[in-house]
Formats: structure tokens, sequence, C-alpha cells
């Protein structure tokens, strides 16, 4: 019986150390606007600030699509200061309007934060 009280109340703590980690992302959505795939990839920064009380860390970053990279902070974020996910879309091959979708896993209460880009293409001329 004890060792399942003294369990419980390890998985009490940890959830509340998890609880105090908080992110917040400047913007959730980028609009690229019209960009020409002759100009080739295109970058967008999202800013993410902790505001939470505990260091956030970014676990991953993970694009809907080939066409899309993220990179982003490695190292913890102390609260108050500013992370980033840097996001490179590339509009080789692709013609019309996209929205692609980020997946940003965190120690958060939340673990997954959705981040989305948009725009449209114009096409290189045939040559």
């Amino acid at each position: 019986m004890r060792r399942y009280l003294v369990l419980l109340l390890a998985v009490i703590a940890c959830q509340v150390a998890v609880m105090a980690q908080q992110a917040t992302f400047k913007e959730a959505t980028y609009d690229f606007g019209t960009i020409k795939e002759s100009k080739g990839p295109v970058k967008h920064t999202f800013e993410v600030v902790n505001t939470g009380d505990k260091p956030l860390l970014i676990i991953d970053a993970v694009a809907s699509c080939g066409c899309t990279r993220p990179t982003y902070t490695a190292q913890p974020i102390k609260p108050g200061k500013k992370g980033k996910v840097e996001v490179t879309f590339n509009p080789a091959g692709r013609a019309g309007t996209f929205r692609k979708t980020i997946k940003v896993r965190t120690n958060t209460a939340e673990k997954v934060s959705s981040l989305v880009i948009t725009g449209s293409i114009i096409p290189k001329p045939k040559e």
C-alpha cells in the first residue's frame, strides 16, 4: 500500500511540474501571400515565449509535407525567454494555393501545438 501511495505522489508531482511549462506562440499562422516558384524556397520564423516558470523544451517539429522543413531552438528556453521554430517552404514543382501544418511537440501540458503556413504559388514560365 505504501508503494502505491509513493508512486501516486510521484505521478502527481510530475503532472504539476509539466503544467508549469507554457509555450505562447506570437502567431500560429503565417501567410506568405503570393510567391514565385522561380524565386526558390521561402522562410518564416515563428517566435515562442516561455510564459511558464520552468524551462520549456521543444522536443520535435514535424511538417505535413516534405516540401516544408522546420528547425527549432534545441536548448531549454528559460522562463520569460524566447525560442523559435523556423519553417522553410520549397515551392518547386507546385502551383496554386498551399496550406502546410507543422506540429511542434513540447514538454507543456498541451504537448503539441500546430503552426500553419499558407500562400499561393505562381509557377515558373514554361521554356
